[in-house]
């Protein structure tokens, strides 16, 4: 991948920033500069999300709970993550766009997790993609990247194992599980992936990871010393409520505002205040 500067805009429009790529993650991680990275999901989303300077922007499985509905991320399927990683990569000109693999859109075998990979990159736009799992899907990243498609790996908790797991509980508290999760991320490195998330770990092992591995170590719950930092944005906006993981910071409490606007707005309709003669034609 190349960088490049992206159009022009329009007049009043920011200066566009160099494009973000695989190859500008690693040299982030090279001088220290810590990653930014959070999920979109839809077009408007993803377009204040890059305005922002976010680095990367991942079209997350998480649009299954926080979108659709579902108790888990399993329940999305390959064609609505090509739906809606197309609406966030024709919104955005510099952050790196990720789509997610969803649930058994790869472990199937490596043939249809190229092949839905590619459909990723070539009907969603997509820049990369990411799949969950160590060692068990490291054969599959090789062969993915080979085709010439970026991965970003997932370690830790990984959500799609939900079932197996049976909790949304904190990973890798113990030294076996905590050696399983980093050779899972270096045979990760070792396949070929430029970068990994690691997800709700104690902190000293997100410390580790990103000490040893070349590649950027993105966390979310892992510590302050991962390569960069996750989060889901309907979470830290506080638009996704149903509950409220430890290692979320709420910038903003735009559920209560949202909220609070559509109230007003019944209330100016059903006492006729809405519309205005100033709003009327």
């Amino acid at each position: 991948m190349s960088e490049h500067q992206p159009g022009p805009r329009a007049e009043g429009q920011r200066s566009p920033k160099k494009k973000v790529t695989t190859a500008s993650l690693r040299r982030m991680k090279q001088r220290g500069e810590r990653i930014s990275a959070l999920t979109a999901y839809d077009h408007l989303m993803a377009g204040l999300l890059d305005e922002a300077g976010v680095d990367v922007i991942l079209v997350g499985d998480s649009v299954a709970m926080v979108v659709q509905g579902f108790e888990t991320t399993v329940g999305v399927t390959m064609a609505h993550m090509l739906y809606h990683a197309g609406n966030v990569s024709r919104s955005v000109q510099r952050a790196l766009v990720v789509g997610d693999l969803p649930f058994m859109s790869y472990q199937v075998n490596s043939d249809e997790a190229l092949r839905n990979a590619g459909r990723m990159v070539q009907e969603a736009g997509v820049e990369a993609v990411k799949v969950e799992g160590g060692r068990s899907v490291a054969g599959t990243v090789r062969r993915i990247v080979e085709a010439g498609i970026p991965v970003m790996g997932h370690v830790g908790l990984t959500p799609q194992s939900i079932h197996k797991f049976g909790t949304y509980q904190v990973r890798a508290t113990g030294p076996a599980e905590a050696e399983e999760v980093f050779e899972g991320a270096r045979a990760l490195e070792d396949a070929g992936a430029f970068a990994i998330v690691v997800e709700k770990v104690p902190a000293e092992l997100g410390q580790r990871l990103s000490q040893s591995l070349s590649i950027p170590v993105i966390g979310i719950g892992a510590g302050p010393d991962c390569d960069g930092q996750i989060l889901v944005s309907h979470d830290m906006l506080g638009l996704y409520t149903k509950f409220h993981p430890r290692f979320v910071r709420r910038y903003a409490q735009l559920g209560d505002t949202m909220r609070s606007a559509f109230e007003h707005y019944v209330r100016d309709v059903k006492a006729r205040e809405f519309p205005s003669k100033d709003e009327s034609y």
